[in-house]
Parts: C-alpha cells; structure tokens; sequence
C-alpha cells in the first residue's frame, strides 16, 4: 500500500492519492508510517528528479498537489496523535511583491517533507513577519521576492527581527528570481536556495545544526 500512494504521488494523481491514504488508514496503517515511508520519500524523489533535470516544474506542481491532498487528511489525524513536525517554517512574499507560484510550490515540498508550514501569503509586511516570529515561534523564516524592486525589503526584515531582538531565535532563509547566495550574505541571511527542492534541503540542512 505504501508503494501504491507513492506512485500515486510520483504520477501527480490527486483522486488515487486520497482514495489510497483513505484506504490505508482503514487498514489501520498508521498515519506517521504513511508520511515517512510514503509521501515524504515520494518527495524526496520528485526533487531529485528536478534536480537532474528528469521532472519538469508542471511535473513536480503536479506530484505537490498530490501530496497536498494526502495531507489534508493526514494533518488533522497526525496532529491528534501528537505526532511533531520536523520543524517550523514561516514563509511569506515580501512587501509589494503579488507573485505566489513558487512560494507555494516552497510550502508544499516542505510540508511534503514534514515541516509544518505557515503561510503569510504575499505583500508581507516588516511587522507582519516579527509578528508572526513572536505568535508561532518558529525554527525558520523564510522570505520570497520575484522582482529586483521588491526583494530590497529583505534586508528591512532581518533588521526588523534584530531591533525586536528575535534574529537569533529564528534562521532566516532566502529565495526568488532574482536573489542570489552573495545577496544572501550580503543581508545576513543563513540561507539562500534557487528552487523549492534547494528550499526543502537548506532547511534540513540548517535544522540540523540546532
């Protein structure tokens, strides 16, 4: 069964994906067992696959939406178990950017590898992501920008979270067109990654060290 939901997932089929969590957790699979040993592996090699250039982004937007199905009923029932996530992420679009297709694809790797995920949505705000840091606590803060106009509001974040004496409580992670690693660093910034599979391995990577 388990091998089932992760070609399921590999294939990006939504219905099958939903049909055969549902199944096993009427066989009594276990909820975690269908995360660790079927979804975030089936992601893992989604990634990979972009990676090396054998999966396309419709491709792996597909196998996301997949997964993304699988958690909706796997969420509720994971959190009830007391089951913990592998860590905490904050992501948002910064201020005056509307762009979301690759902050969400983000989200949905990351979730997809057992992160819990809260999403700011976009036009995130300097006080929006402070506040979000003292009401959730998170491991991560994750920023994305599109244009070269918007990712300039960056570096006010970083700042932000120093003035309210929070930049060390959190690890500050970096992404979109335009950003690059020397732009990280020039901000201060822990992390930078180019696509959602980079995302998904910096933040493991970063969580890690904790």
């Amino acid at each position: 069964m388990l091998q089932y939901i992760r070609e399921a997932v590999l294939e990006g089929d939504q219905e099958r994906t939903r049909e055969l969590v549902e199944s096993a957790l009427a066989e009594g699979i276990e909820s975690s067992s269908l995360l660790n040993e079927a979804l975030i592996p089936a992601m893992d090699v989604v990634g990979q696959e972009y990676e090396t250039g054998i999966r396309f982004l419709p491709e792996m937007l597909i196998s996301a939406e997949a997964m993304k199905e699988a958690m909706k009923i796997l969420r509720p029932i994971l959190a009830e178990a007391g089951v913990a996530a592998r860590g905490r992420v904050v992501l948002g679009t910064v201020q005056g950017d509307l762009h979301d297709i690759g902050k969400d694809l983000v989200c949905m790797m990351l979730e997809g590898a057992g992160f819990e995920v809260i999403d700011l949505g976009t036009e995130v705000g300097l006080e929006q992501f402070v506040e979000s840091v003292r009401e959730y606590h998170p491991d991560i803060v994750a920023m994305s920008a599109l244009l070269t106009t918007t990712m300039i509001y960056m570096p006010g974040v970083v700042e932000a979270l120093e003035r309210a004496g929070l930049r060390e409580a959190v690890k500050i992670v970096v992404g979109g067109a335009p950003v690059t690693q020397e732009y990280a660093d020039a901000i201060g910034a822990d992390g930078y990654a180019a696509d959602a599979p980079g995302a998904v391995a910096l933040v493991r990577r970063l969580l890690a060290k904790v």
